[in-house]
């Protein structure tokens, strides 16, 4: 691939992540395309060579061109064969319609070929998911439905997450376990990768969480705690992270230490079994769901406390599911963690998740363990998740954009963050620029 980047100003840009493609194939093809990085690794396109869309690779889209008059007979067939999950948006302008999709497989074989039948110059652009195609609808949409059910039925918070996985994914629960196993399991690795005292490859710092976990297995340390170790193992996966290895976002590359660390140490401690590890991680991700929602997971919106913070609020979850807790406790435990980040700017330096991002994971995992415990201990939380999250966001949407993931404010600009030299060429970089 032959790749140039140009930094300029994009119409109609609404998202600080927007990015404009314009592509070539082998073969002289065009297209251009314009998509948003939202967060946690989500990807929204919004134009295909000026076409407005929203596909965000949950399911089979697809964007079909056609003269007005064949709009309806189109429709036809996108739905033949039962595909469709959705009734296909129809827009147009000129006497062209534009009928956008989303199916649960790809469009039929013969699409293409009966739809030049009805127009020869049929245009049609499709998008493969890349995550589950989502066949179902949720179960819930915010915190308070999520607590209600799991009230009205006696489930836990990781219980109830397990059943709308399983209707939103429309695969087994059994199924569903699996794959979040699947992503502790690439946990586990990026944690043992992270230790390991021979590992290099970060930009900015040298490695320390191996050297930390051992002290603390030494008594060289203040005390004996399970909060250094979760803290150091956060920090394990950060080292692999910024070396740019393979973790999983948790809900983001910035956070991806947090509830590793906090997962790995509780397991240690309470001798989980694989599956109450997946019911913790899917409690976890329930609080993320909510923040889905109603926020957003991307700092350069709402700053760091929608990552590491969100991380933190999501393990607290988790740390009150696995110890017995009610769902209602597990949201107030991921609230009163929110509401103790609430504000947390993103000042990455150079542009790296490194520094301030590893110590925040550390601090976030061993905070997790915290607010699971204020709560499990009687602590009454009066503002509830929802409440909180929203609060969160318009503090987020209040900062200026040198504290939202620009390296332009915060630590980024003191002194000795200029300072730093990176590994990767000295500061050279448009990314350190």
């Amino acid at each position: 691939m032959d790749l140039k980047f140009q930094v300029r100003p994009l119409a109609d840009a609404d998202h600080p992540n927007t990015t404009e493609l314009d592509l070539t194939s082998a073969d002289g093809t065009r297209l251009r395309l314009v998509a948003r990085s939202i967060g946690g690794g989500e990807i929204e396109i919004t134009r295909i060579d000026g076409r407005p869309v929203l596909f965000n690779g949950s399911a089979y889209e697809s964007l079909v061109e056609i003269p007005s008059g064949a709009a309806h007979t189109t429709r036809g067939l996108l739905g033949v064969d039962g595909a469709l999950l959705e009734e296909p948006r129809v827009s147009g302008e000129n006497g062209l319609a534009r009928l956008t999709s989303r199916r649960s497989s790809a469009l039929p074989p013969d699409f293409r070929a009966r739809l030049r039948e009805l127009a020869a110059d049929a245009k049609v652009w499709e998008s493969t998911p890349v995550y589950f195609v989502q066949r179902g609808k949720p179960l819930f949409t915010s915190a308070a439905e999520m607590v209600h059910m799991a009230q009205e039925r006696g489930w836990s918070l990781g219980r109830v997450a397990l059943a709308h996985e399983s209707q939103l994914l429309g695969v087994s629960e059994s199924d569903v376990i699996r794959e979040m196993l699947r992503r502790y399991d690439i946990m586990v690795r990026s944690v043992e990768q992270g230790l390991d005292p021979l590992f290099t490859g970060m930009q900015l710092l040298p490695t320390c969480a191996g050297e930390i976990f051992r002290a603390e297995a030494e008594g060289r340390l203040s005390v004996r705690s399970l909060h250094t170790r979760a803290a150091a193992r956060a920090l394990a996966v950060m080292h692999v992270d910024g070396a740019m290895g393979v973790v999983c976002a948790a809900p983001t590359g910035g956070s991806a230490g947090v509830i590793p660390g906090t997962i790995l140490t509780l397991a240690e401690e309470r001798n989980l079994t694989r599956e109450q590890i997946a019911m913790a991680l899917l409690a976890g991700g329930a609080v993320g769901v909510i923040l889905a929602v109603r926020a957003t997971f991307a700092a350069e919106v709402a700053g760091c406390q929608v990552e590491i913070g969100a991380s933190g609020a999501m393990a607290a979850a988790a740390v009150v599911d696995a110890a017995g807790g009610s769902a209602r406790q597990a949201c107030d435990a991921a609230a009163i963690g929110f509401q103790n980040t609430m504000g947390t700017v993103c000042d990455l330096l150079h542009g790296t998740v490194e520094i301030p991002c590893h110590t925040r994971n550390g601090a976030a995992a061993a905070a997790a363990f915290v607010s699971a415990d204020l709560v499990l201990g009687g602590y009454t939380n009066l503002i509830p998740l929802d409440e909180t999250i929203d609060a969160v966001y318009a503090v987020g949407l209040a900062m200026p954009s040198e504290l939202r993931c620009t390296s332009k404010g915060g630590l980024a600009i003191t002194p000795s963050a200029l300072a730093l030299k990176p590994a990767c060429g000295a500061g050279s970089c448009a990314r350190c620029r």
